[in-house]
């Protein structure tokens, strides 16, 4: 059984596409494929002020720490600094990484593995020290990932393919959506495999669905497709000639500003 760790950068994942993430969906992935969640921190930043002087402010930020603790999250809170420039430009900073990486090296003793939510290269060098004390470290990221720390991970697998993770937007109707990338596309003949995840037994579990770019909203711009790097939401359905065999339809490019 390995003895899993997640640490979550909440500030740098609210900031780049993860706002709304799910942190139940990140307690089921630490507890599969033969895991068990055995330490969950995130480090959020709160603005004292406005935590006295607004009550709204301060209802939401407290009932989304409530929802954190009820997954087993132990919330480690930055209180926000403001700073006035000699301008008059008032800045704000609340940077957890610090505390993030002491934790993580203090208790990776008793850890086999550990889940990094955060897309910032600062954290490389915790990335290192955690595997040279015997951890498989896991990253996961939204937007603006550093590419080295990417590279760094023993696994890097982006926030918006992983199921349930975060919702879909609300324009969306129907079911049976799922986020994915390319597989493989044949330019010449307009039609490829998309490949997504799905929660197995014993945890993630990658899939393959065909599509054809006319089932777009992209159609006119196919080259979209030869970027295997890109996200793709589609919905997958029976295909029109046979209802035994399914394919993706409605295709639509991530918009990752809307998330």
């Amino acid at each position: 059984m390995l003895k899993t760790g997640i640490y979550v950068d909440a500030e740098n994942i609210r900031l780049c596409g993860g706002y709304g993430m799910r942190y139940d969906i990140l307690v089921d992935l630490a507890n599969a494929n033969n895991s068990i969640m055995l330490r969950a921190n995130s480090y959020l930043a709160e603005d004292k002020k406005s935590t006295e002087e607004d009550p709204e402010y301060r209802n939401k930020l407290y009932a989304y720490h409530d929802v954190l603790r009820k997954c087993g999250f132990k919330v480690i809170k930055k209180y926000v600094k403001h700073y006035v420039d000699d301008e008059g430009v008032v800045t704000t900073k609340a940077n957890a990484d610090m505390d993030l990486a002491i934790d993580a090296i203090l208790q990776c003793r008793n850890l086999d593995r550990i889940i990094l939510l955060t897309g910032d290269g600062d954290f490389i060098r915790l990335v290192t020290a955690l595997q040279n004390k015997g951890c498989r470290v896991e990253v996961i990221g939204f937007n603006n990932v550093s590419n080295d720390l990417r590279e760094a991970a023993d696994i890097y697998l982006s926030g918006f393919l992983i199921p349930g993770l975060l919702p879909f937007s609300n324009d969306i109707e129907g079911d049976n959506w799922h986020r994915g990338t390319v597989a493989t596309y044949k330019a010449d003949r307009g039609f490829g495999f998309f490949r997504y995840y799905v929660f197995g037994d014993n945890g993630l579990k990658a899939k393959t669905v065909f599509f054809h770019c006319s089932k777009s909203a992209h159609e006119q711009e196919a080259h979209i497709f030869a970027h295997h790097g890109k996200i793709f939401e589609f919905q997958i359905v029976p295909t029109t000639r046979d209802s035994a065999k399914v394919e993706a339809q409605n295709i639509r490019l991530l918009n990752a500003d809307n998330y």
